[in-house]
């Protein structure tokens, strides 16, 4: 009777040690396919990532190229700064109002500001000169906005961004003062 007792307790230790050596097994193995798993998609990730940069070098490289071949034959106002594919005979009052407007965001106090696009001498030169360049109903406001802007005036920037945003008929947002310096530099790093 020990005998039957002593062996059926021999198979039962038994059969648990076969239990959980496959339980233990199919553990080892099932977590070696999910860490071979995610190394596979973390390699397809950056590889993805990888390709996306190649991309946008290469596109950079492209328009860069572009632009010097412009440049060299003389079709620079095709070259807009604001990074749009309109050249300065393209150019209309909507265009005027968008840029002239989110490059005031930077000099006023408003409640809501939408877009914003850095001031830089580059751009407002470049507007200055499709002044000439296109027909626009509202060429003599842009013209007194962007030369004040050009020797560096920006006293009345909040006056410059409501004629502007008027014209857009704007009903939210509208400036009500000049920024200091301290308060544009922490809005340009906001907004950038």
């Amino acid at each position: 009777m020990y005998k039957k007792i002593l062996a059926i307790l021999l198979l039962f230790c038994v059969g648990l040690f076969v239990a959980f050596g496959v339980i233990i097994y199919n553990d080892f193995i099932g977590s070696g396919a999910a860490i071979t798993k995610s190394s596979q998609a973390s390699n397809i990730s950056e590889k993805n990532e990888e390709t996306e940069q190649i991309s946008n070098e290469s596109e950079q490289k492209m328009v860069t190229e572009l632009s010097k071949d412009k440049l060299k034959n003389g079709d620079n106002d095709e070259l807009n700064p604001f990074g749009d594919k309109i050249g300065l005979s393209e150019l209309n009052d909507a265009f005027y109002q968008d840029y002239l407007h989110k490059m005031s965001h930077q000099k006023v106090v408003a409640s809501d500001k939408w877009g914003f696009y850095l001031i830089t001498n580059e751009r407002i030169n470049w507007l200055l000169d499709g002044l000439s360049k296109t027909e626009l109903d509202h060429e003599d406001l842009y013209n007194r906005i962007l030369t004040r802007w050009s020797e560096g005036d920006f006293t009345i920037a909040d006056q410059d961004h409501n004629a502007v945003w008027q014209l857009q008929g704007g009903n939210i947002g509208e400036a009500t003062g000049v920024l200091t310096e301290e308060e544009e530099k922490a809005y340009i790093n906001s907004a950038q």
